[in-house]
């Protein structure tokens, strides 16, 4: 199995997890922007080749990986809906991000102003959501998992901070024990 990706991706990152949580052999293989737009049709990382199975996205990759080590998907709808939400997060955080390198801001685009509101608003709706959550130490959902990601890096590419939001700045702090997501911090790369 070989899993392409950044070591920086927040959803490379919950893939490498959902690997080495299953023990499942791997192989990693550092991908670029340009490599992955030639050798991805989705032309973004993470994409997997597993034999003849090729998948091009962190959530089909994961439930790839669940059904390997015989696991169901989600532990319930509303587990997925934290799951989704935080996608919807990370997807317009990662288009500011990009744009902005192009000088597309939300100081000069109303499209990209939409983007940093959805943000606020989503770490907002989040941060009420793990505030009111019961935690099992290193038992983690994939929800819980991909908000971690998010929230990680976010901090370590300085695009937001969570201060405010003391739920989510607890909640990091706690899984930042969790030995996995320590071992697949981007800053390990």
């Amino acid at each position: 199995m070989i899993l392409y990706g950044s070591y920086t991706s927040p959803f490379v990152r919950h893939c490498r997890i959902a690997l080495l949580s299953a023990n499942i052999d791997f192989e990693f293989v550092d991908t670029d922007y340009a490599s992955s737009a030639e050798k991805s049709p989705a032309k973004k990382v993470p994409f997997l080749q597993d034999g003849d199975l090729t998948l091009t996205d962190s959530s089909s990759i994961l439930l790839h990986i669940k059904q390997k080590n015989g696991q169901a998907g989600f532990v319930d709808v509303a587990d997925f809906d934290l799951y989704a939400l935080v996608n919807t997060a990370l997807d317009s955080e990662i288009n500011l991000f990009i744009l902005g390198n192009s000088g597309i801001t939300p100081e000069n685009n109303d499209y990209m102003q939409r983007q940093r509101d959805r943000v606020s608003d989503c770490l907002k709706q989040l941060n009420t959501i793990i505030s009111s959550t019961t935690i099992s130490e290193h038992n983690y959902s994939d929800g819980q998992i991909r908000l971690a990601c998010l929230l990680s890096w976010g901090v370590f590419r300085q695009r937001f901070s969570i201060d405010r939001h003391t739920g989510l700045s607890d909640f990091l702090a706690k899984i930042n024990t969790w030995e996995l997501f320590e071992a697949t911090s981007p800053d390990k790369a």
